[in-house]
């Protein structure tokens, strides 16, 4: 089976990568990507994943079986670009379920986000199917692609499988242009002996995820059979809920000295209106989806990996 991966090179496209080559071989993971791949990747197409003809050459040309989207704009970036971000974040989505129709591909996987929750979602263990009213290009983006993923699937067949994302933390690769970036900018800053000014209120909760675990659940529910698949819009997934105040408690554990200082700005009004926690259980049931990093290790995953990759000369005790 070949895979393609659409948005390799971002935070989550970069480890996804390495995951799924690392299962089936270097050889049978193509990757794309509209900037210039970070390794010398014989298996790796520079193209802008809103032009469909291209994809559609690959997907013929090296035999692509399974496609998973990860290009996307962000929730901050797409408020700045808001037709950008509907070009990237939902006619691609569309494109590849036209694809998929077509029979030229066999499964899709595209992530969706706890950006699709709105003002009158309600916060606290938020349910699978409940309001979704957001207020933002970003989660009107991603809601819109659920509902077409759902149509397709009821009435095309289309094995489309998507899950809701809550912030992802990594140490690898950047994020680029969310609202909870905040999370993975205070380890570098922390690290590097530096006063962090937080975007987000000091108590804005909300969930969050280690990135091993957003790589686990992507390939989970991929592998998983398609009669498993009950919800073909978007899955809630859920590991832990953090505030900014109870990060940087955790993070100065380890370095005492770390000093945050707190000026939301217009990525709070978007914070705000996010659940504070998620009710995964359908995933759960449907597929074993169940997390392995709680809070506490993620943050010791963080600065081990860190502090051992990107900083080693800085000596942390642990």
């Amino acid at each position: 089976m070949k895979t393609l991966i659409i948005g390799a090179n971002g935070q989550i496209g970069t480890e996804l990568t390495r995951k799924l080559r690392e299962k089936y071989g270097l050889a049978q993971v193509i990757t794309t990507d509209i900037r210039e791949s970070r390794i010398d990747d014989p298996y790796f197409y520079q193209l802008d994943a809103t032009d469909k003809e291209a994809i559609e050459k690959i997907i013929a040309e090296e035999g692509i079986e399974e496609v998973y989207l990860m290009a996307a704009i962000l929730s901050a970036k797409a408020e700045q670009f808001p037709l950008r971000a509907w070009q990237i974040n939902m006619n691609v989505v569309f494109n590849l379920l036209e694809i998929a129709r077509s029979g030229k591909i066999r499964k899709l996987f595209w992530p969706s986000s706890i950006a699709v929750f709105g003002p009158h979602t309600p916060k606290k263990n938020t349910p699978q199917f409940t309001v979704t009213d957001p207020d933002t290009v970003y989660g009107i983006s991603k809601l819109a692609g659920e509902r077409w993923s759902e149509y397709y699937y009821e009435k095309y067949g289309v094995d489309v499988r998507s899950i809701r994302y809550p912030g992802i933390i990594s140490w690898k690769t950047l994020p680029g242009g969310g609202t909870t970036d905040y999370a993975v900018e205070m380890f570098h800053y922390a690290l590097r002996g530096e006063k962090y000014v937080c975007y987000i209120a000091p108590d804005e909760r909300l969930p969050m995820m280690y990135i091993d675990d957003a790589i686990q659940a992507t390939v989970d529910i991929m592998d998983a059979p398609a009669e498993s698949i009950r919800i073909r819009s978007s899955y809630n997934l859920a590991a832990f809920s953090l505030t900014p105040q109870e990060l940087a408690g955790g993070i100065k554990r380890y370095i005492p000295g770390f000093h945050v200082e707190f000026k939301p700005d217009y990525r709070q009004k978007i914070a705000a209106t996010w659940p504070d926690s998620i009710d995964d259980t359908a995933a759960r049931k449907d597929w074993n989806w169940k997390p392995l990093f709680n809070l506490d290790e993620m943050i010791r995953q963080m600065l081990v990996n860190l502090s051992e990759h990107q900083y080693p000369e800085i000596e942390l005790t642990f």
